[in-house]
Parts: C-alpha cells; sequence; structure tokens
C-alpha cells in the first residue's frame, strides 16, 4: 500500500510540476512584457515594478510588496548600452535615429551587442513595452510593436529601460493633476497611474513636465465616459502627451539621473558677448567680433528671435567693409575629440551676409595626427558665396574628421565693395549625419495665407547616396502643411534597382531652439516597401511618371508625390521654435541599403547638399 501510495503522490507530483511548467511558459510568453510599462514617466526611477505569473488559468498579474522602483544605482546602464534589434522589427531606422537624438541630447549611446552580459533585445512583440532600469543579463526584452513606430514611441520605452518611471505617477502628481480610476479600462493598466512613494524614487527636485514624453495623454486608457488625466492648469490638458520628441526636462533629468558632464560636441550661441573660447587670426585690422548688430545687417541675433522684448542678443561678425581682396579673418574653435567610429560629424551653424557677391565664407577642418602634431592638416569642408541675405540662414556642413579636429570658419574678402561682411550665430556640433535637404521658407506664414490651397515648393534635384534622383515639396493649405518626396530622372537610373524599395524616408519641420539639447523637432518617417502600389510609386519614374520641368527649366521625368498630407497644422506651427524670425525650416533624409557602384558614390559625394530659401 504505501509503495502504491509513494508511486501515486510521484506521478501526482510529476503531472503537477509539468503542468505549472507549461503554464508558466505560457504565462511567460503571454506576459512577456516584463515590467512592460506602456506609454508614459515617473522620472528618474531606478529599478522596476516587476509583473510575472504564477498559475494563470485567466490574465493574473502578482505584484511583489515594493511597488514602485527602490533607488539602486545597480539599475543604471554603463554606457555604451548594448543593443540586438530582431530581425522581424520594421522600425530599424526609426530607432537608429532616435539612438542618434540621445547622443546629440544625453552621454548616453548604444552600441551593437558584442558578448556583453547586460544588453537591450529589441523585438517586435505586443505592443509597446520595457522594463524599468536595467534588470536581466543575457538580453532584457523591449517591445518595438504595431504602432510604436515614431522616434518618440521609441524614446519613451527606452527611457523606461534607463531608468523612468511615468510623469503622471510622480510623487507630486496631485499637485498639478487629477487621475480619474473610474474612466480607466479595468485591468492590467491602472498601475501606470499609481502613485509613487518619494522614498524609492527620486525627480532630482525638477519641476513636473507637462511636455514630458513619458506623460501619458488625457484620454490615455479611457473606458469611453471621460478623460483619464485632467491638468489643475487648463492650458496643459491638450499638451500633455505630446509625441514629438523627448522634453528639455526629459533630458535635464536624463542627464542628472546619468551624471552627464558634456554632450553636445559644441554649443555656442555667444550668450554674454563670449566667444566660447574660440582663438582668432586675420590678416587685416577687421577681425571677428562679438555684436548685437552689424552694418548692413543684421538687426539683431537669431538665438532672440523674434526680439519684441527689447533685450539684444550676441553674434559674431567679419567686416568686409574694408581692406584688401584676399584679406581674412580665421576663428579657430577649441580642439575636439570624436568618439564614434563611423566618423561622422555635422557642423550646423546660422549666417548672415550683408556684404559682396564676391566675398567668401570658408568651413575648414584642422585635424592632428597625434599629441605631437601642433601644425595639423586643414582641409576645405565647404564655401558660402553669393548674393547677400535678408534673413538668418541655416547651414549644415558634413565633417568626417577620424583624430582630434578643429573647425575654422574664415571670411575672405572679395574683390568688389561691401557695405558689411559675414555673421554667424548658434553653432551646434553633433556625431550624427547632416540632413540631405534643407528647405528654408522666409516669411512663411504669409505664404502660407497668400498662397492658393495646394500651392508647392519644391526643392532643387538631389542625389541620395546611391544614386536615386528625387525633390521634396511642400504643400501650402491654409490651416495645415503637407511633406512629400517625388523620384525624379536622374544620371545612374540605369545602373539601379528598381522599384525603389526599402529607403527610408525622414521628414522633419526643425524646433528652431538655438541648442539641438533643447529641440522638440517633428518628424515622421516611412520605408518603401513592396505593396500593391509600390511599383507605381517607387518604379523608375520615366516608366510610371510624367514629364516635369525642375527649376533651372531642366526637362525630367518626375514620379507621384508620396508623403503626408496632413504633416504639420498652422497651430502646432505657431508652438515651439517652429517659426523663428519667421522663417519655417523643412529637412528630409534619403537613406538606403544597396550597394552600388563607386562610380555612383563618387559622383554623388561631390555633390553638395542643396539649401531652398524661398
Amino acid at each position: 500500500f504505501r509503495l502504491v501510495l509513494l508511486r501515486f503522490v510521484l506521478m501526482f507530483w510529476i503531472l503537477f510540476s509539468l503542468v505549472f511548467a507549461a503554464m508558466s511558459a505560457f504565462c511567460f510568453l503571454l506576459f512577456n512584457k516584463h515590467v512592460w510599462t506602456g506609454i508614459g514617466k515617473q522620472k528618474s526611477v531606478q529599478g522596476q515594478k516587476t509583473f510575472f505569473c504564477l498559475i494563470c488559468f485567466m490574465p493574473q498579474i502578482s505584484q511583489p510588496r515594493s511597488r514602485s522602483a527602490i533607488i539602486d544605482e545597480t539599475k543604471l546602464w554603463t554606457p555604451p548600452v548594448s543593443y540586438v534589434l530582431d530581425k522581424n522589427l520594421n522600425a530599424k531606422g526609426v530607432i537608429l535615429r532616435a539612438f542618434d537624438q540621445f547622443r546629440v541630447k544625453s552621454c548616453i549611446n548604444f552600441k551593437v551587442w558584442d558578448s556583453e552580459e547586460y544588453y537591450l533585445n529589441i523585438q517586435k512583440l505586443n505592443g509597446c513595452r520595457s522594463y524599468i532600469g536595467r534588470k536581466f543579463a543575457n538580453g532584457q526584452n523591449l517591445s518595438i510593436g504595431a504602432g510604436c513606430d515614431s522616434i518618440a514611441e521609441f524614446e519613451h520605452e527606452i527611457l523606461h529601460a534607463l531608468g523612468f518611471l511615468h510623469e503622471q505617477s510622480r510623487y507630486d502628481r496631485d499637485n498639478h493633476t487629477q487621475i480619474f480610476f473610474k474612466n480607466i479600462i479595468a485591468g492590467l493598466t491602472q498601475h501606470n497611474f499609481e502613485k509613487v512613494s518619494s522614498k524609492n524614487t527620486t525627480t532630482h527636485e525638477t519641476s513636473y513636465d507637462y511636455l514630458s514624453v513619458m506623460h501619458y495623454p488625457k484620454n490615455a486608457f479611457t473606458n469611453g465616459n471621460e478623460p483619464t488625466i485632467i491638468t489643475r492648469d487648463p492650458k496643459f490638458q491638450d499638451v500633455i502627451g505630446q509625441r514629438l520628441d523627448m522634453s528639455p526636462g526629459d533630458v535635464q533629468e536624463l542627464n542628472l539621473l546619468y551624471k552627464c558632464s558634456k554632450c553636445l560636441k559644441m554649443y555656442c550661441g555667444f550668450s554674454n558677448g563670449n566667444m566660447c573660447q574660440m582663438n582668432q587670426c586675420t590678416k587685416n585690422d577687421n577681425g571677428w567680433e562679438v555684436v548685437t548688430q552689424a552694418d548692413g545687417g543684421p538687426s539683431s541675433d537669431h538665438t532672440s528671435l523674434p526680439s519684441g522684448n527689447g533685450n539684444k542678443g550676441f553674434f559674431i561678425h567679419a567686416s568686409t567693409a574694408s581692406g584688401q581682396k584676399g584679406d581674412s579673418a580665421r576663428l579657430e574653435t577649441q580642439t575636439i575629440s570624436p568618439e564614434r567610429k563611423c566618423n561622422v560629424q555635422c557642423l550646423q551653424f546660422y549666417y548672415f551676409h550683408s556684404g559682396n557677391e564676391s566675398d567668401e565664407l570658408n568651413i575648414w577642418i584642422r585635424e592632428f595626427q597625434d599629441e605631437q602634431d601642433t601644425t595639423g592638416t586643414v582641409r576645405l569642408m565647404d564655401q558660402i558665396t553669393g548674393p547677400p541675405t535678408s534673413h538668418w540662414k541655416l547651414h549644415h556642413v558634413s565633417l568626417n574628421a577620424t583624430k582630434q579636429f578643429q573647425v575654422v570658419f574664415e571670411v575672405q574678402k572679395g574683390a568688389e565693395n561691401s557695405r558689411g561682411g559675414f555673421s554667424i550665430d548658434d553653432i551646434n556640433l553633433s556625431e550624427t549625419e547632416c540632413p540631405h535637404i534643407i528647405l528654408q521658407i522666409d516669411e512663411f506664414e504669409n505664404y502660407l495665407n497668400t498662397s492658393a490651397s495646394g500651392t508647392k515648393i519644391y526643392s532643387p534635384q538631389q542625389y541620395s547616396k546611391e544614386g536615386y534622383a528625387y525633390r521634396v515639396a511642400v504643400a501650402l493649405n491654409k490651416i495645415y502643411v503637407g511633406m512629400f518626396v517625388e523620384l525624379l530622372s536622374g544620371d545612374f537610373d540605369n545602373e539601379l534597382e528598381w522599384p525603389c524599395l526599402q529607403k527610408q524616408m525622414t521628414f522633419q519641420l526643425l524646433d528652431q531652439n538655438p541648442n539641438m539639447q533643447q529641440q522638440m523637432t517633428k518628424q515622421k518617417i516611412f520605408t518603401t516597401t513592396r505593396n500593391k502600389r509600390s511599383t507605381l510609386v517607387w518604379d523608375n519614374p520615366c516608366k510610371t511618371g510624367t514629364d516635369i520641368l525642375l527649376k533651372n527649366n531642366e526637362a525630367a521625368c518626375g514620379g507621384i508625390l508620396c508623403g503626408d498630407k496632413y504633416f504639420t497644422s498652422l497651430k502646432e506651427l505657431q508652438s515651439r521654435d517652429f517659426l523663428k524670425g519667421g522663417c519655417a525650416i523643412f529637412m528630409f533624409n534619403f537613406e538606403g541599403t544597396l550597394h552600388v557602384k563607386s562610380l555612383i558614390k563618387t559622383k554623388i559625394m561631390q555633390q553638395k547638399n542643396e539649401n531652398l530659401t524661398v
């Protein structure tokens, strides 16, 4: 009898273990959301709320006693953060561009996994979900599912992984918002609205941030009755839940959390009249000066536009009104050390040209081979000439320094008489790729109000790195603005693969905050994929398009315009610094994966990216 009983108990235990293991596996697959928090943030929380499932006949969650994360530096990552991108992801381009945002705005860098113990395993699972903080070795899951493939949504999930909870979960949130739990869908979502304890979390004494990319929108997880969140200050009710970009507050706290001392390679707005430790060398008496206005223009700096408050900011100016042809003024930055292995840098600045068409603004880099090299090798990277301007102009220069380097700005006087010179303001240098097209439209609101609906402003023809010719269009429609790309016939069409598939198109409306770290630029990204319309839209435009005339009256074939008719609204344009000094700036990138002949690459690299001013 004892033997029979023992066998029965043993069989029961084996059966129970198998059932338990099977159900645990099922629960793991069902809830492989780890902490799986959806869209939202309690800032700077280092740890996570761990959800796990023991026995699960219906979806249930068992929570640990410590509901919120404790302040624990072991939950923080050590940059660079390693990652693996699952082969089934359809948002790889979005993810890589979001990584660049972190590089520009913080000291957080990312690298492809190379046997590190801790890394992010970024997959296309169910929804947008992430753990809070560094939790698991051997691959920590982060889900970028359907509907999550925007830069802001990915930033949201990465901030969770870096240690952030939702903004509306702050322990001081009741001073700023009201949470209506009766309006929240019952079940597994309410924990995202619960308030955390000040004993377990930190806000680094930063203000409550309605603009945070970690804040839920007013109707998040509503059961259909009423809003789930109401701001105590009504003007923020339609602000919460923005999905443009990380807010300046997000960036500030991320840098506090990870003790970032220096992030951007260089930013100089010449505030307080200083030259940002730059050195100058001149061949005449007209060197670079820090001024608040210049003869011939501009009448104010770019940083403080529009200047209605009467305050005057500073910029630098080099006059060409006197002296001889060939006289020059040089301004050299401090030495800069590249960190990324790809050797890509982007120099961005605003300039104002009030001199003569024959005057030049040259941009050089001086690269040093080692510490003993004090002279360096100088290379010309770009040159600005042409007629004077009436507005500050945004300009980008692509750099490729491999060793320590300086940027050198040189103004050289031409042969003709000048009434002014060149001015520069708001210099930013980052280790990212420059935009491929910049479409600056001056007096934009006037164009929007006076142009017939459907009016399109086109960029010049441009070539992608792979050789595809294209142009960008901004469509004006009174209260909203569209942005489109159009394939064109080009010099390399016979050597390219058609249709033009698996290319990433990035549309941007620039937030013209002078400091890149504070910008919240609007971005939309899509990938050219194979579907019923792909052959029509992305095939050789001479097969599927129409005959057109380009701006230089050159005949070409133009394909179908593809983009977003409602890219932005007039209301959105009037927020942030999307309109600055009356100007709107649209930018575009065309990125692909094909390996093309070096002949095409060489010819394309010899071109300059076009800036268009209207």
